[in-house]
């Protein structure tokens, strides 16, 4: 069974936050950039607006894309913000427990 992408994905992003090689990275960038969670908050609203444009276009190969940049951006904001992926997925866990799937 594969590891699920997005525990994969968030293991990656704290990598690279903790990674002090001095190693170049996109990740790093956008979490210790001067701007601080601006920068990462800035890269979540463009993303979110290139995913409203491609949904309105119709393309399904672009929204795909653009669905997985928001998705990332949205991860790495959060990392940010010092709030792990887990609370939020055991945020929707919970939503999901409460909702009434018959009605």
């Amino acid at each position: 069974m594969e590891p699920d992408i997005f525990d994969t994905l968030w293991e990656v992003i704290e990598q690279r936050a903790d990674d002090t090689s001095g190693k170049k990275s996109y990740v790093r960038s956008l979490l210790y950039h001067q701007k601080g969670i601006d920068k990462s908050l800035e890269k979540v609203g463009e993303e979110a607006v290139e995913y409203i444009l491609a949904v309105k276009g119709g393309e399904a190969d672009r929204i795909t894309s653009e669905a997985a940049d928001l998705i990332f951006h949205l991860m790495v904001s959060l990392k940010k913000a010092g709030i792990s992926f887990n609370s939020v997925k055991e945020e929707l866990i919970a939503r999901r427990a409460g909702m009434n799937l018959h009605d």
